[in-house]
C-alpha cells in the first residue's frame, strides 16, 4: 500500500487471534519499544514473532520504516500489522497497539554465534560484516537511518552454518531528510557527532544557545557504529569504553569518542590483517565527510579475500559477565595498581589525640566482647573474580608500557585458589613458564585471555570448584592495650 509516495503496512482491525496464537506469558526479547513474544500461525502452524507496540506516532513510523525496509534477505521481515486494543494485567482498561508479526530469527544473536566458535576467523568476521553491510545499504538506499545499529540488533535466521544474518529493530530509525537532531544512542556505539547533537540539545535546554540553529546529523551515524561493530568482532571487546563503573558514559570516554582516540593494541590485532584495521580507521573517523559510506565499504575487496587467520575474540565475547564486569575490574582494580602509589606515614594510636578516636577507644575498652561481622564468600566466587581481573588486565591494555610487576600480582593471587580448578590455572600458566613469581617467556595475553575466560565458563557451568566457605573478618580491630 503506497502512501505519500511510500509502502507502508496494510493494517487489519480484526482480533489478531482470529490468525495467530500467541503465547503472552512468554518474552524472546524485549525492543527499543516493546516486548516480543512467539506466536503461531493457526493456517500453517508456523512459528513467528509479535512485537506490541503502544499506538502511538512513534510506534507507527517505525512499523511504516521497518515495513519499507524488510523487503530484502538481510532485514527482518514483517509478515502482518494488527490495530488490536489489549488490556493486560494491572491494565485498568484495554489501550490501543500496533502488533507486528516478524519472522522468527531462531538463530539468536550475532556475537551469540560467535562466542560459541572455536575456530572464528578474520574471513568468517568479513562474511558476517558483509552482510550486516548489506542491510545497512538497502536501508541508505531508502534514505533511512537506522540509529541504533548493535550486536543486540544483528539476528540469525536459524542455528544451521549458513544462517542468514539479519537486522531488526528500528525503534530510532528515521528518513534522513537532513534535519536528524534527537540524539539516540548506545554509549559503546554512539557516533560523535550524535554526542554533538547530544551536547547541542542540552546547551539549549540550559538556555545557553538559545538563538542557536539546530545541530543535525545523518545517516553516517550508521558507519560510525558499524566500525565500532567491526572492531569487537576482531578482538572481542569495544575500542571506546567507561572507566567509571557507575557510567555508561564518562567525559573521557565521551572526549575519547569526540577525538577519535583509539588503537590497537598488539596482543589481540596482531593477528588482524593491515586491510582490516584500514577499515575500521575509515569507519571511525570523526569527520563524517571523510568516513566512508555504505558503497564505498561493499567495493571493498577485503570482504572477498579475507585471510583466514583464527581470532581470540569468541572467548571474550563468550564470558559476557566479564565484559560487564570490565568496567570495574578495569577502573577500580587494574587502575589504581597502575597508579604509582603515594608513600602514608601513619601515626601510633596510643599518640593520637583525636577526639573521636579517643571516645571509641574508651567505649570499645568498656565493652566485654567487641563485634565482628562475618559474611561467607564462597572460593568459587573468588576464583572467577580473580580471573576476570587478570583477563580484563589482558584485554584492555593501558597506553602506556606494562607494568609487568601488575599481572605478576594478579596471578599470584588467582593462584591461591588453584587448586580449586584441577591444577587447570597451573596448566595455563606454565605455556609462558610461570615460576610461581613472575613469567619467564613473553605472555601473548590475548591468548592467556582467552584460555582464562574458557575457564570462567566452566566455573560457571559446572561444580568444577568445590564450594567451601571462607569467613572473612571485618572490623573489631582493638584499640586499647591492658
Amino acid at each position: 500500500m503506497a502512501e505519500g509516495g511510500r509502502c507502508v503496512p496494510k493494517l487489519k482491525t480484526h482480533s489478531i487471534l482470529h490468525d495467530y496464537t500467541v503465547e503472552w506469558s512468554q518474552k524472546l526479547g524485549t525492543g527499543i519499544s516493546g516486548p516480543v513474544r512467539p506466536c503461531k500461525k493457526l493456517k500453517t502452524g508456523k512459528s513467528f514473532a509479535l512485537k506490541c507496540l503502544p499506538d502511538n506516532p512513534k510506534s507507527q513510523t517505525e512499523v511504516n520504516i521497518h515495513f519499507m525496509c524488510s523487503g530484502h534477505p538481510n532485514v527482518v521481515k514483517v509478515h502482518d500489522v494488527y490495530a488490536n486494543d489489549l488490556q493486560f494485567p494491572g491494565d485498568k482498561q484495554a489501550k490501543p497497539f500496533l502488533l507486528m508479526v516478524l519472522e522468527m530469527m531462531e538463530g539468536g544473536e550475532l556475537f551469540d554465534r560467535i562466542s560459541k566458535q572455536r575456530r572464528f576467523t578474520e574471513r568468517k568476521a568479513a562474511r558476517y560484516f558483509k552482510k550486516i553491510a548489506e542491510a545497512v545499504r538497502h536501508c541508505h538506499s531508502l534514505n533511512i537511518a537506522h540509529r541504533t545499529l548493535k550486536p543486540e540488533n544483528i539476528l540469525l535466521a536459524d542455528n544451521t552454518e549458513e544462517a542468514e544474518l539479519k537486522l531488526s529493530d528500528f525503534g530510532f530509525a528515521k528518513v534522513d531528510d537532513g534535519s536528524l537532531q534527537t540524539p539516540y544512542f548506545t554509549p559503546y556505539y554512539v557516533a560523535p557527532q550524535v554526542l554533538e547533537a547530544h551536547r547541542h540539545q542540552s546547551r539549549l535546554k540550559r538556555g545557553i544557545i538559545p538563538t542557536s540553529k539546530p545541530y543535525t546529523y545523518d545517516k553516517s551515524c550508521d558507519m560510525w557504529s558499524l566500525g565500532v561493530i567491526l572492531y569487537i568482532m576482531l578482538c572481542g571487546y569495544p575500542p571506546f569504553y567507561s572507566e567509571t563503573p557507575s557510567r555508561q558514559i564518562t567525559m573521557e570516554m565521551r572526549r575519547k569518542i569526540l577525538s577519535g582516540e583509539f588503537d590497537f593494541p598488539e596482543d589481540e590485532w596482531c593477528h588482524v590483517s593491515d586491510n582490516a584495521k584500514q577499515l575500521v580507521k575509515s569507519l571511525l573517523h570523526v569527520d563524517p565527510t571523510h568516513r566512508l559510506n555504505i558503497d564505498d565499504v561493499m567495493m571493498l575487496t577485503w570482504l572477498e579475500d579475507a585471510p583466514d587467520n583464527e581470532l581470540h575474540s569468541p572467548a571474550i565475547i563468550a564470558d559476557k559477565q566479564s565484559l560487564e564486569d570490565i568496567n570495574l575490574a578495569h577502573s577500580q582494580q587494574l587502575t589504581i595498581l597502575r597508579t604509582e602509589q603515594c608513600q602514608l606515614t601513619l601515626k601510633p594510636l596510643d599518640e593520637s589525640h583525636n577526639p573521636i578516636l579517643r571516645k571509641r577507644k574508651y567505649r570499645e575498652c568498656s565493652n566485654d566482647e567487641s563485634e565482628s561481622i562475618v559474611r561467607k564468600v564462597t572460593t568459587c566466587e573468588m576464583t572467577i573474580q580473580s580471573l576476570r581481573n587478570i583477563i580484563a588486565y589482558c584485554i584492555l591494555p593501558p597506553k602506556v608500557d606494562d607494568d609487568e610487576s601488575v599481572l605478576n600480582d594478579l596471578v599470584t593471587k588467582a593462584e591461591t585458589f588453584q587448586h580449586n580448578t584441577h591444577n587447570r590455572l597451573d596448566t595455563i600458566l606454565q605455556q609462558w613458564e610461570w615460576d610461581g613469581a613472575k613469567f619467564v617467556k613473553k605472555i601473548d595475553k590475548a591468548k592467556l585471555a582467552q584460555l582464562l575466560s574458557e575457564l570462567v565458563q566452566d566455573l560457571n557451568r559446572g561444580p568444577l570448584v568445590k564450594q567451601t566457605s571462607i569467613e572473612v573478618q571485618n572490623g573489631a580491630t582493638e584499640l586499647c592495650k591492658t
